[in-house]
């Protein structure tokens, strides 16, 4: 599976949640799977994902699903240890981990090689840290929400974009429309 499939069943598990997509192709993948005012879509931060969505679950109780990928989190590491040493029990992060820069043109990342992003996770603190198969993603997300215990997901798949559209709705609508669902 790569990360598009992933996202497919992803859908029914979070389409009720507030959720903060990683810049690139994982935001248009999204978008073009299942647009909604809950998903708010990174379109110029590289790495922030995961900060943002840990700020919006210290901010307010509602549960928030942060998806962000491996050459995002290597590219802002030190969020890892914020977020391990700031638990917030509504914050899932889940790292779609395909082991390359995949909106840039799949160059291979770290975290295919040697780095090992859970356990960089766990010594910066994070107790509740998972690796899984792209195949378990959904489950692992669906059972960490219900949890109500923050978790860090590493999602294994495979390296891949599909051809999907640039998201051409403004960002200061998405932003906008966003922060209605926060408010709700």
């Amino acid at each position: 599976m790569i990360r598009n499939d992933v996202f497919k069943t992803l859908i029914p598990v979070i389409s009720e949640h507030l959720v903060v997509c990683n810049i690139g192709a994982p935001s248009q993948e999204l978008h073009a799977l299942d647009d909604r005012a809950s998903n708010f879509y990174m379109l110029g931060t590289m790495g922030l994902s995961s900060s943002i969505g840990l700020g919006l679950a210290a901010a307010q109780d509602k549960p928030v699903l942060a998806i962000d990928g491996d050459g995002s989190v290597l590219t802002n590491l030190g969020t890892l240890a914020t977020i391990g040493n700031n638990p917030q029990g509504n914050f899932t992060l889940l790292i779609i981990d395909n082991g390359s820069y995949g909106s840039t043109g799949d160059q291979p990342t770290y975290a295919g090689m040697k780095t090992d992003l859970a356990a960089v996770a766990k010594a910066c603190g994070a107790e509740t840290v998972l690796t899984v198969s792209a195949e378990d993603t959904a489950e692992a997300v669906k059972a960490a929400i219900a949890s109500e215990e923050m978790t860090i997901i590493v999602s294994k798949c495979k390296s891949g974009n599909v051809a999907v559209p640039v998201i051409k709705t403004n960002p200061i609508v998405i932003r906008e429309r966003f922060m209605e669902e926060v408010r709700r």
